[in-house]
């Protein structure tokens, strides 16, 4: 297989140090990664909350840049404390600047958008897990968030998670076949695009469980849930909830069922002919 030709503002030096912070958080392991980015200019991403070896690191290299792949409480708990201790350039993502500073506290001094330049990095367009989500590509890799993990799967919780985006974010991470994906959870992921295909055939499985229950009668999301998993959902059956009803919203957009999210009730589209 050919990999990629990698963009050429990017170098393939850029350093990207992995620091697993204990913060509260559903994920399984209950830490959330940072990021240090580069080394002369160097970009903090998604500090969680604050340790004592983040706080050397960061003292050590002074973050230039503090930014993150999105602002989910597990992922923006030390933004202030570093930025005011580091005089470090806040940015957020254009077009949600509110909701980066209600989550972390702090107004950005600056925005990105896709394909922008954020420090040592380049802003990559990945939505659906949470409406903000970006990744920030050095030629080493992508700073991913919660767009993938090694194992397992991840949450893609309607009403705020969007399953189309989130299928297209991981369809542009495997088109883009980086070095490596450096996930919000878990470890390093070195195989990109086996990890991107994995996560996809499970999505497009689960839908075919959402919409074999509709099919089967089941009428709102408990009944679907409960026919479209076989495993134990004791502690997560919110999450795993969530994440039907975004299957189904993304199902009815693309007319396969009907959905009244004011009821929540669910129905088959009648096929012609019948």
């Amino acid at each position: 297989m050919t990999r990629r030709a990698a963009d050429p503002a990017l170098a393939a030096d850029t350093h990207v140090d992995r620091f697993s912070v204990p913060v509260e958080t559903r994920a399984p392991g209950g830490s959330t990664n940072a990021y240090v980015v580069g080394t002369g200019e160097t970009l903090l991403v998604d500090p969680a909350a604050r340790t004592d070896t983040l706080d050397t690191v960061v003292r050590e290299k002074v973050a230039d840049h503090v930014a993150v792949t999105h602002a989910h409480p597990d992922h923006v708990g030390a933004v202030a404390d570093y930025a005011a201790e580091t005089g470090a350039t806040v940015w957020a993502r254009r077009g949600y600047e509110d909701r980066f500073a209600d989550a972390t506290g702090v107004e950005p001094d600056r925005t990105f958008g896709p394909g922008d330049r954020v420090g040592p990095a380049t802003v990559l367009d990945l939505p659906g897990h949470a409406p903000d989500g970006v990744g920030f590509e050095t030629g080493n890799g992508v700073v991913c968030g919660d767009v993938a993990v090694a194992e397992g799967s991840v949450v893609v919780a309607a009403p705020e998670g969007d399953m189309r985006a989130y299928l297209t974010a991981l369809r542009r991470l495997h088109a883009r076949d980086p070095p490596a994906l450096f996930p919000g959870h878990g470890p390093r992921i070195d195989d990109p695009r086996a990890t991107c295909a994995r996560l996809i055939a499970h999505r497009l499985d689960r839908e075919r469980s959402v919409l074999a229950a509709v099919d089967a009668g089941a009428s709102d999301l408990d009944a679907v849930l409960d026919h479209a998993y076989e495993k134990d959902l004791a502690g997560v059956r919110d999450l795993a909830r969530a994440t039907v009803r975004a299957h189904v919203e993304k199902s009815a957009r693309e007319r396969r069922v009907r959905w009244d999210p004011e009821a929540e009730s669910i129905a088959p589209v009648a096929h012609e002919g019948e």
